[in-house]
């Protein structure tokens, strides 16, 4: 094992990048198996957060100390981030990245090292070097909101047409193709048929990416797509929104245009993130897919732990996740969905959340 030098962290955090980061000390753990270095993208999203503190708690249990780092979602902050931990002598990697395709040389000079990399949720592209993947089932996750779409706007016998206008997650994130698809799998028969109707005819994911999953800039979108789509006596019937980070800037618009609960359209979601589990009590957000941060926090620490262990990692799929590079070997994840009907049970009853957390 590669000795921690635990003076380097506060350092690297700013002189090198700037960008915050977490230590953690291993205290109690006693066995001092090691060090892991952890790169999430951003603070600026609850789930992110939650999987940082969920795997330090993990790896600290079997004796690990980490590096726990956020880039704010600048991709140069992550790649420093990394090169440091690489210098400092961590372990293994467990990356969630900022940006998928920016990592390539990096993960070179890991694996000159024969540091294992674990991709965290969002796939690393682009490397052979990615020894495994830990996530949810992404394309699960788009046709659970496509179908919740469906099923609301009951087009199994409405004729319609009902309006719906799309929103796709950032184009450098992997898993934003593989919610889009997963949706419109779902909703394209719809659209075929005119059961369906996107007003604005922005249907292609290249025109409705947001880049870095930015809730600026969705309801940028939105604002834009209302004004020059939706005057008049055009009903706005559903918005697919791929994840919260989104759903709470569009929802935002929404409201400034003079929506109300009692007229919302049917806005998605993703994350359980709770200013989305707080619009969905409100009636404003139908539903968001709820992935359990802990539940693949602690598959990504089995993960490592077995491969610095010499042993395979379980993985339940070894043929969907093309990096460009290799296909690497995954652990797939069952997301849920969460409607004001079910959020108690599944985000309060288990303890993701107390109930104090939410406005009730």
């Amino acid at each position: 094992m590669k000795k921690y030098i635990g003076s380097f962290v506060v350092l690297g955090c700013v002189v090198f990048t700037g960008a915050c980061s977490e230590e953690g000390s291993g205290e109690g753990s006693g066995e001092g198996k090691g060090t892991i270095g952890i790169a999430m993208p951003t603070q600026s999203s609850e789930r992110w957060i939650a999987d940082g503190n969920h795997m330090v708690s993990y790896f600290e249990d079997l004796g690990y100390e980490t590096d726990l780092q956020y880039a704010e979602d600048v991709v140069e902050n992550q790649v420093s981030q990394i090169e440091n931990m690489i210098t400092r002598g961590v372990d293994a990697l467990v990356i969630a990245s900022v940006d998928g395709e920016a990592l390539t040389t990096v993960l070179e000079s890991a694996n000159a090292q024969e540091i294992p990399i674990i991709s965290y949720d969002r796939l690393i592209m682009n490397s052979e070097f990615v020894d495994y993947y830990a996530t949810f089932d992404n394309f699960e996750v788009g046709v659970l909101q496509g179908q919740y779409i469906v099923d609301e706007l009951d087009l199994e016998n409405e004729e319609g047409p009902f309006n719906i206008e799309l929103f796709g997650g950032s184009p450098d994130d992997n898993n934003a193709h593989f919610f889009f698809n997963g949706a419109m799998s779902v909703l394209q028969p719809y659209l075929d048929e005119g059961k369906l109707n996107v007003q604005s005819g922005q249907t292609d994911f290249n025109q409705i990416a947001i880049l870095r999953w930015d809730g600026a800039a969705a309801q940028s979108r939105m604002d834009n797509l209302l004004s020059s789509n939706y005057g008049g006596s055009e009903d706005l019937d559903a918005v697919l929104a791929p994840a919260d980070l989104l759903s709470i800037g569009i929802l935002a618009s929404l409201k400034n245009s003079g929506f109300t609960a009692d007229d919302m359209p049917i806005l998605t979601g993703q994350d359980a993130d709770i200013p989305s589990v707080n619009a969905l009590i409100a009636g404003e957000q139908a539903m968001t897919v709820f992935k359990d941060t802990r539940v693949l926090a602690e598959k990504a620490v089995e993960m490592t732990e077995a491969v610095l262990q010499g042993d395979e990692p379980d993985v339940n799929d070894t043929e969907t996740y093309d990096n460009n590079s290799k296909v690497v070997p995954s652990f797939l994840e069952t997301p849920v969905v969460v409607t004001i009907d079910n959020y108690e049970e599944i985000l309060i009853d288990s303890g993701y959340y107390e109930a104090d957390q939410l406005n009730q």
